[in-house]
């Protein structure tokens, strides 16, 4: 599964994508990260990321942040240990 990292400039579509495998292997070097995801991505996807991690014998945290006044300038923070 491949999702889309948070967009750097508020009118740009996001340009990064990240896949669960590359997570895996960031999670082995580091132990622990945090990620930013673009609104684009379901929050179906978002919970699938969290309960594979959740399975995997990692803790995950899941919030939305709000960066503006808007309702769509939001993106996904997860922070998997």
């Amino acid at each position: 599964m491949e999702l889309k990292l948070a967009r750097t400039e508020l009118k740009s579509k996001p340009k990064a994508s990240i896949s669960i495998n590359k997570i895996e292997q960031d999670l082995e070097k580091e132990g622990e990260k945090i990620y930013y995801f673009d609104r684009d991505n379901t929050h179906k996807q978002l919970i699938s990321l969290v309960e594979n991690f959740e399975k995997k014998g990692f803790s995950v945290y899941h919030r939305i942040v709000k960066y503006g006044l808007d309702e769509n300038d939001y993106c996904y923070e997860v922070h998997i240990l």
